[in-house]
């Protein structure tokens, strides 16, 4: 088998970067008591100010007060981590959770689905680098020493035990993983590399050591597998983006909308499935949260669609007041079903598809303004339409020919320049409701091709258009 690990070393950081819209100002994570607040991380730009982690705040406003500050949330560790492994899972079945900021995947299975290791390396790294996480990749023939090997490199595959051997024999035992006392003690005892702890007696190592750090160093080896638990996506998506400041207008929210819906669309991409309904919680200071329900007519994951159909609803919506956060909520995840597509698609690159127009004219102009046709149980063919709010409705299944456009009144024909196709196929209806019909219908063709739909009264009378076939 084989292993990549995916190290996430700025996650709190990441997860703070993301949602706002100038990812490269400076920026510091605080942490401790209100009586010495510490930088708990910064980035790059903060970093290039001259700040570090560990530093007080009062010693970083000493030398610049230009950047930012936020809260350094551990949970939100948890939540992002567990977000990722949703978005991993769409790679692989076995995705495990067991190392802090740290996914790890069985990736043996899924070359033959993504390709050879390099492809879907590249692939990896770029849909994590567009999600807004920085991280380093790494491959090993077990998952520790996956692990232990991202310590100290990015990107380095290992496919086989021997060199996988070679590259742990010249790790820093203080790379290793081992717990940080029994570090400090390898490094009293002079000893640098793993190839010199090796090299001493196991029996001595038994007697200095813990139990934990002898199995530790077994599975690195692969003397000795490593128990994992795997993940399993929830049924249910919870994201929320707290913003910096009260927004006021519609435009200022749309960037942390295009991050939850991509995350949306991300997740669902992970466990193969789509939404159909999701819900919009804009929270407010002081009066109850306004929510946006938004329904689609058929499962969807595209971010673009789930982007625009949502900002296309949030236009209509009047905030009632300045917005702190905004929360995207969807629990009903059908099963998502691909577009099937010719192999040689003609349509222009600038048409969009029939459900993506469709989706967008309703968050547009509403959903009574986007109306399908239903067939009813009538002959009469002015009666057998009505008008549906839902689409996908098929017209009824018939024999007979029946035009694209029926006309609203008929008008009479001159039956010389006529040439009657087939024919006559009669209709006799709605004695119940008053509107009596007894028609005989015939298929006509005109002097210049065109074909038409037309009848007469059993009664007689001239022959009058109904309507024209396509």
């Amino acid at each position: 088998m084989l292993w990549a690990c995916i190290l996430l070393p700025q996650l709190a950081m990441d997860g703070v970067l993301r949602s706002r819209p100038d990812a490269e100002a400076p920026l510091a994570l605080l942490s401790g008591t209100p009586q010495r607040r510490v930088l708990q991380a910064v980035n790059p730009a903060a970093r290039a100010l001259g700040l570090k982690a560990g530093q007080s705040l009062v010693a970083a406003q000493a030398l610049t007060r230009e950047f930012e500050t936020a809260e350094y949330d551990l949970a939100s560790i948890e939540r992002w981590q567990q977000f990722l492994a949703a978005w991993a899972y769409g790679f692989s079945s076995q995705v495990s959770l067991r190392y802090p900021r740290c996914l790890l995947m069985e990736v043996q299975s899924s070359l033959g689905l993504f390709g050879p290791w390099p492809l879907l390396e590249a692939r990896l790294r770029t849909e994590l680098s567009a999600l807004g996480f920085g991280h380093r990749i790494t491959l090993a023939p077990n998952p520790a020493a996956a692990r232990v090997v991202a310590n100290v490199h990015d990107g380095l595959a290992v496919t086989d035990t021997q060199t996988l051997h070679q590259v742990l024999a010249d790790l820093p035992v203080d790379r290793l993983g081992l717990p940080r006392d029994v570090s400090n003690a390898l490094a009293r005892m002079g000893l640098r590399t793993f190839k010199q702890l090796l090299a001493l007696p196991r029996n001595g190592l038994a007697k200095r050591f813990p139990a934990e750090a002898l199995r530790h160093l077994d599975t690195l080896l692969e003397h000795r597998p490593l128990a994992l638990s795997f993940y399993r996506p929830p049924d249910r998506f919870d994201a929320r983006i707290e913003l910096n400041f009260e927004v006021e207008s519609h435009q200022a929210l749309l960037f942390p909308l295009r991050r939850l819906t991509a995350d949306l669309a991300a997740y669902l991409a992970g466990r193969d499935s789509g939404v159909q309904r999701f819900t919009l919680h804009l929270e407010h200071r002081s009066l109850p949260e306004s929510q946006l329900p938004i329904g689609l007519l058929s499962a969807e994951r595209d971010p673009a669609m789930l982007f625009e159909l949502t900002r296309g609803r949030l236009d209509h919506l009047q905030l009632p007041a300045p917005v702190l956060a905004i929360r995207l909520l969807a629990d009903q995840l059908p099963a998502f079903v691909p577009e099937h597509r010719e192999l040689f698609d003609e349509r222009p690159q600038q048409s969009l598809p029939w459900e993506q127009l469709r989706e967008r004219l309703r968050a547009r102009l509403g959903d009574d303004a986007v109306q399908g046709l239903a067939a009813r149980a009538d002959h009469r063919p002015e009666c057998a339409w009505r008008p549906q709010h839902a689409a996908h409705l098929e017209p009824p299944s018939t024999t007979a020919p029946r035009p694209g456009w029926l006309l609203s009144e008929t008008k009479p024909l001159h039956e010389a320049s006529l040439r009657i196709l087939s024919g006559p196929e009669r209709i006799e209806s709605g004695w119940w409701d008053g509107g009596d019909v007894r028609r005989d219908y015939y298929l006509v063709e005109t002097r210049t091709g065109q074909r038409g739909w037309a009848f007469r009264s059993v009664t007689g009378g001239p022959l009058m258009l109904h309507g024209w076939f396509a």
